[in-house]
């Protein structure tokens, strides 16, 4: 997919108001703030903001009612702003654009009721058997993150599942109190075929949960069960679960993923019933339309199913955009360490321009802290076509087409 990123070299005189907290100097940290600004200042406007340690509340368009500032985003220890100069007529409410004919569904979404759920519990899960188990990163990488596949022939029911949806994992063993080990969700990197295409397999993409406590560091029970588990072995699977992150139908609807980490592991279940020739003949589902995927890592050693996505940009230019966001390696625009977040912001502008066709649908997956930085360049980029996010973002999300599982 390629959009077009050219801006117009003429002004824009259209006015927004934005609504801060905590941006300034002194007292100016604790009282809410006003700037109304025209477009052409709003993007440095929301970069000084986001540099300056303020939370947006809103940014409407048109002046506020009430008295607001004029902002001098680039000043970089956002000084004192003078006011700005009154107007000779009263100022009008701010009118957003409608937002139900951007958030109305083109076409129904998978039937939820078609959706497999729980035909395993934690009272009686299935026992599948490790087929494989690896590394998915490469020399230099922090951390640890495995590609753990299982096999589930046998079962009665067969344990089935769709793209986007979670297993279960009981690991073995006891915890402090000597009570079975408790359940863990994974979310599920293969397709509804398996990695091999025989209907009967299930992936998970697991990282190894580490933390430090009492000068100790501290390994998790199950994602370090996984990590370590040989093939051959068995293991206690329940679910599936989760209605939240399926794919529509739509062959010709747009898809834009935003990933952290091991939160690829819906993502690359998606690109591969899109993308990879074997399913593609399989499944007879037939993609035709725009992905778009956003990728979060610390350093490019820790870049997952990183060449099945380059092949994918290659053999599909016109249906597949990929790029990454290097924590450790890349800078924003600011000069700071490149967060998902601010991959985003670059390309607020054409994502927001795909989310008014009511085609696309979003998907965001991984760590919770990447939700605000996204939802600010979203505000952004819907203010400036005189939108309101905070209002459209939920009837997204009720039209079945704004997707988040975060953790």
């Amino acid at each position: 997919m390629r959009v077009s990123t050219d801006k117009s070299s003429g002004s824009d005189s259209r006015l927004f108001t934005v609504v801060v907290e905590s941006y300034g100097v002194g007292q100016q940290r604790q009282a809410e703030r006003r700037f109304t600004v025209s477009f052409d200042r709003l993007q440095s406007l929301m970069q000084s903001i986001a540099r300056n340690g303020g939370r947006i509340r809103v940014v409407s368009s048109g002046p506020q009612p009430a008295a607001s500032e004029a902002a001098s985003p680039t000043e970089a220890a956002a000084p004192p702003l003078a006011p700005a100069e009154p107007s000779s007529k009263p100022a009008e409410q701010p009118q957003a654009e409608p937002a139900p004919s951007i958030a109305k569904p083109a076409a129904p979404s998978v039937s939820h009721a078609e959706v497999p759920v729980n035909l395993y519990k934690p009272k009686d899960p299935f026992i599948g058997t490790v087929l494989g188990n690896y590394s998915l990163l490469a020399d230099g990488a922090i951390g640890r993150v495995n590609h753990i596949t299982f096999d589930l022939a046998g079962g009665d029911p067969l344990l089935h599942y769709v793209e986007g949806q979670s297993i279960g994992i009981i690991p073995d063993g006891t915890d402090a109190n000597g009570k079975p080990n408790k359940l863990r969700l994974y979310s599920i990197a293969s397709t509804r075929h398996g990695d091999d295409l025989a209907d009967h397999t299930v992936s998970l993409c697991v990282r190894q949960l580490e933390y430090e406590k009492d000068g100790q560091i501290i390994h998790g029970v199950c994602s370090t069960f996984l990590c370590d588990i040989q093939p051959g072995a068995k293991v206690k699977i329940t679910g599936p679960v989760g209605k939240e992150m399926l794919l529509p139908d739509d062959e010709e609807a747009n898809i834009i993923m935003l990933a952290t980490g091991t939160g690829i592991a819906p993502m690359r279940a998606y690109l591969r019933r899109m993308f990879d020739p074997s399913e593609r003949d399989t499944n007879g589902w037939h993609f035709r339309g725009k992905a778009w995927l956003i990728m979060g890592v610390p350093k490019t050693a820790n870049l997952l199913y990183d060449d099945d996505f380059n092949r994918y940009e290659s053999e599909y230019p016109d249906n597949f955009r990929y790029n990454k966001a290097i924590s450790r390696e890349q800078q924003n625009a600011k000069g700071g360490r490149m967060y998902i977040q601010d991959r985003v912001l670059e390309h607020a502008d054409e994502i927001f321009t795909l989310i008014e066709d009511p085609k696309t649908h979003v998907y965001m997956c991984g760590l919770r802290g990447m939700e605000p930085g996204i939802d600010e360049a979203m505000t952004a980029a819907a203010a400036a076509k005189g939108i309101n996010w905070s209002e459209l973002r939920p009837q997204l999300k009720k039209a079945e087409r704004w997707h988040v599982e975060t953790y």
